[in-house]
C-alpha cells in the first residue's frame, strides 16, 4: 500500500487537504486521483487510510476511512553519531537508518571527515536529508521522523554520548580491539540489569578515527568494538551495528 507523510495541520477531523510539495508528489508524480485509496502518516504516530474525493490543479481533498496507531519504537533507542562522510554515503546511511528504526543521527566533524567546516554543508544538503528521511518513513511505515541533528565538532560529541545509568555508547574501530559487538552487548546487559534507554553508535568517516580521537573516546568510557577482520565501508558498518543491536536487544518486533 502507498503511504505518504503529511503535516498534522493538513488533517481536519475526517478530512485531509493536500497542497504544495505533498500535493505535487502524490498527484503529479505518483498519479493518484479521485477514488484512490492510500495511507497518510503524521507525527502523532498515527496512520489514516483515506480515499481521494476531489483533485484540482493545485490541491486535493480526501476523506478518512480508518485510523490506526503506529507502535512506538521500543527501547533501548539506537542513535548514530556519524563523522561527516562523502555525501552519497551520508544519504545512504540516512535512508537505511530510518528503515531500521534508528531514533536520531548526529553528524559531526572529525580529523578524517570528508568536510570539516559547517559552511561546506549547504541548506540544500540539509533539505535533501529531510526529504530522504520523509521518503524512507513513508516506505517503512514508521510513526515518527528520525531526527537529523545539527552538525557539531567532535569536541562537543561527549555531551551526547557520555555513558550514564540509562545511556551507553560504543565506537566502531578497525584497529586492534578485543571486544566484539557480541561481547559488548553481553557486557551492557550484565552492567545494566535494569535495562537502558539509549545506545549511541559512533562511526568514523572514510579513514576511521585518529589515534588521538580513539584515546579520547576511551577516556570517556566508550568501548572500541570490532566487527571482524574485514574493514567495512562506512554505510556497511552503520547498518551492521544497528542490525546486531536490534537483534540482541529484541528490537526486531
Amino acid at each position: 500500500m502507498r503511504r505518504y507523510w503529511i503535516e498534522k495541520k493538513d488533517l481536519f477531523a475526517d478530512q485531509v487537504n493536500f497542497t504544495g510539495d505533498v500535493f505535487h508528489h502524490i498527484f503529479d508524480v505518483c498519479r493518484q486521483d479521485v477514488g484512490s485509496k492510500f495511507e497518510v502518516l503524521t507525527e502523532d504516530s498515527k496512520a489514516y487510510f483515506v480515499e481521494v474525493t476531489q483533485v484540482t490543479k493545485k490541491n486535493a481533498t480526501a476523506r478518512v476511512l480508518e485510523e490506526r496507531v503506529i507502535p512506538a519504537l521500543k527501547t533501548p533507542h539506537v542513535h548514530i553519531a556519524l563523522s561527516v562522510s562523502r555525501f552519497p554515503v551520508m544519504d545512504a546511511v540516512m535512508e537505511k537508518a530510518v528503515e531500521l528504526g534508528v531514533t536520531s543521527i548526529q553528524p559531526f566533524f572529525s580529523e578524517f571527515s570528508f568536510v570539516r567546516k559547517g559552511d561546506k554543508i549547504s541548506e540544500n544538503k540539509i533539505d535533501r536529508w529531510d526529504k530522504i528521511v520523509k521518503s524512507a518513513t513513508q516506505q517503512s511505515g514508521r510513526g515518527d521522523l528520525m531526527k537529523v541533528l545539527p552538525v557539531i565538532s567532535i569536541e562537543k560529541l561527549s555531551v551526547f554520548t557520555n555513558p550514564s545509568d540509562s545511556q551507553v555508547g560504543l565506537f566502531a574501530y578497525e584497529g586492534s580491539s578485543t571486544l566484539s559487538i557480541k561481547d559488548y552487548c553481553a557486557k551492557v546487559k550484565a552492567d545494566h540489569p535494569q535495562g537502558i534507554k539509549d545506545i549511541w553508535i559512533i562511526v568514523g568517516s572514510e579513514g576511521g578515527f585518529s589515534h588521538a580521537e580513539v584515546q579520547k573516546f576511551t577516556e570517556l568510557g566508550l568501548h572500541p568494538v570490532t566487527l571482524g577482520q574485514q574493514v567495512l565501508r562506512v554505510e556497511t558498518a552503520c547498518m551492521a551495528l544497528v542490525s546486531v543491536l536490534k537483534y540482541d536487544f529484541d528490537l526486531m518486533c
